[in-house]
């Protein structure tokens, strides 16, 4: 088992970075891009934020202390770092961008942090692949529900103020489980059908 603290501290700094280059700096890309009229950067700013959905549902599963959280937080950045690399088309169309404007700059940037992140968030998120067996009460399973619990209370704030009703974590579970269902159809569906025919072309991924 890891140090504790150092491995508390750096799941809190994973949760940090991942605001930032998982929610923050893609959010940003998928406006300028389309704002520039980029098709294909928005369509690569798309793609990700299709397969980046699944961290979301991995933050509602484990939200409600839910094992499976934990091997969703490995596998779905990877998912999210091979989404940003597959696409040959829109490798050859953002390379042949000039490298010295400043969105293509910037989404080359991003795109290279986004995999040595996901890559070290992944190496770290496979520590605690033992709690999907169980024993989430152990202390290296905690410290991986603090930061969503932290962001459910804030959630179940903001619902009671604005709906007058109650968000717990047992609805936020049940999202998490109806959403996964939807996101694994639509994975199945690429991967049976469209893949065989369109290879690594983006197409209307």
């Amino acid at each position: 088992m890891p140090d504790l603290l150092l491995y508390r501290t750096l799941v809190w700094l994973d949760y940090r970075l991942a605001a930032v280059f998982a929610l923050g700096l893609p959010l940003v890309l998928l406006i300028w891009s389309a704002l520039k009229r980029e098709q294909a950067l928005t369509r690569l700013m798309g793609i990700y934020w299709k397969v980046a959905s699944l961290l979301l549902i991995t933050v509602l599963l484990l939200t409600d202390n839910r094992p499976l959280g934990y091997l969703l937080a490995v596998l779905s950045q990877l998912l999210v770092v091979i989404s940003v690399w597959f696409w040959v088309d829109l490798n050859e169309e953002l390379a042949d961008l000039p490298p010295w404007r400043p969105l293509p700059f910037v989404v080359r940037a991003w795109r290279w942090g986004l995999t040595v992140f996901g890559l070290l968030g992944a190496a770290l998120s496979a520590v605690a692949l033992n709690c999907v067996g169980g024993g989430l009460t152990r202390p290296i399973c905690r410290v991986w529900l603090e930061a969503p619990d932290d962001l459910h209370g804030g959630v179940a704030g903001f619902f009671d103020f604005v709906f007058g009703g109650s968000w717990t974590a047992a609805i936020a579970a049940f999202v998490g489980y109806v959403s996964l269902v939807a996101y694994s159809v639509g994975l199945l569906q690429w991967l049976i059908v469209r893949l065989p025919k369109q290879g690594r072309v983006a197409g209307g991924f």
